[in-house]
């Protein structure tokens, strides 16, 4: 065989990108905990409400929390969020 035939094919196999199959890691399941407090929405509505009004950090961190609310508050958000409200 010709030496720079062989060396050529030396480099082209040197060259040969070898492609590997991207396996990304698993993910982790988050765990919620339980709600672990009841607290009544009139308690919790104005300590919320004042918090945004004064801009206050600590509430953005829990703004991803889901709280759980009866059936029938829930079919009233969900009207009210459907509609415009009109001044009263």
């Amino acid at each position: 065989m010709n030496q720079e035939f062989t060396q050529v094919r030396a480099t082209e196999e040197y060259m040969v990108t070898r492609l590997r199959l991207y396996k990304p890691p698993a993910e982790e399941v988050e765990t919620r905990p339980e709600p672990e407090v009841c607290v009544r929405l009139a308690d919790l509505l104005p300590v919320a409400a004042m918090a945004q009004r004064m801009n206050f950090i600590w509430l953005k961190d829990f703004l991803d929390d889901e709280v759980m609310v009866s059936h029938d508050l829930y079919e009233v958000m969900q009207h009210f969020r459907g509609s415009k409200p009109t001044s009263a």
